[in-house]
């Protein structure tokens, strides 16, 4: 086992690297005084209403962030199966939810999130293309990308999938049959979307998870180079919060695979010193 200190605007961390054959493992900060931005960060979630953008939501409220969502189903947006235990599907309120119904590929819909002072983006857009049309991811996340520019905001994840981009080869073979035939124009739009916004000047975590569940979170996310397993979307959130509430994420400007086993293992130190609590 290797520890060496590393230093970060605003906390300390311990960086552990331990070396089993050819997996290494990481380990986030266990000293973190904060991890942002703000430990109260606000922040932006697209496609709220979403089941991976739903736990987004829930998630950052109980770690007293302000969210602020849109969604053309306001609704819909209820506490998440997978974190929210025996109060899943019951109606998600709280004085630090602002949700906006709107459309993402209206630019004065998007304009409406930014009149709030928005610290981090989360995109989580979803949709069938038959219902939402084919072009709705790329154009959507153009439409947040250049409200960001407008008011300054700087950080951003994104969510796509194992399969997008450059990591065809880390899909299992059934999901890469899925990708070529009945999904084809869903990964067309989720590949132009990736690239818009490796082309934006922002900094971006482009988020592909593997196989999604509703199971509750676990707290260890695998980064992964191979063939992409399943992850709870809680887990998956988390990751995303994480990514635009810490100023020094290591996964900012890059595109990881998530999956809950194999890879490289990231897990959130949940401690109460690392959120800055004092000790009883």
């Amino acid at each position: 086992l290797l520890t060496a200190p590393l230093s970060m605007k605003n906390h300390s961390v311990l960086l552990a690297v331990t070396l089993l054959g050819s997996t290494n493992a990481f380990v986030s900060p266990q000293a973190r005084s904060t991890s942002t931005t703000a430990l109260d960060a606000t922040i932006a979630v697209f496609g709220a209403s979403g089941l991976t953008a739903q736990e987004c939501v829930y998630q950052g409220l109980k770690e007293g962030d302000k969210i602020v969502g849109l969604t053309r189903n306001p609704s819909k947006v209820v506490i998440p199966k997978g974190s929210g235990g025996a109060d899943a599907d019951k109606s998600l309120s709280d004085p630090n939810l602002t949700m906006i119904g709107g459309d993402v590929t209206n630019p004065a819909d998007v304009a409406k999130v930014f009149e709030n002072d928005i610290d981090g983006v989360i995109v989580a857009l979803g949709g069938k293309t038959s219902d939402v049309g084919d072009s709705m991811l790329t154009d959507g996340t153009k439409n947040i990308m250049a409200a960001m520019k407008e008011n300054n905001v700087k950080r951003m994840a994104v969510v796509t999938s194992i399969g997008a981009g450059d990591s065809k080869d880390q899909a299992p073979f059934a999901f890469k049959m899925l990708m070529m035939t009945v999904m084809k124009k869903i990964f067309t739009d989720k590949n132009n979307q990736e690239a818009a916004v490796k082309a934006s000047g922002l900094e971006y975590c482009i988020v592909r998870p593997g196989g999604l569940t509703v199971e509750p979170p676990t707290g260890v996310i695998n980064v992964i180079e191979g063939e992409a397993g399943s992850i709870p979307r809680a887990d998956v959130a988390q990751f995303c919060l994480e990514a635009v509430k810490d100023a020094d994420f290591p996964y900012v400007g890059k595109t990881p695979c998530i999956s809950s086993v194999g890879g490289t293992s990231w897990v959130k130190d949940r401690s109460g010193a690392a959120r800055g609590e004092m000790p009883k």
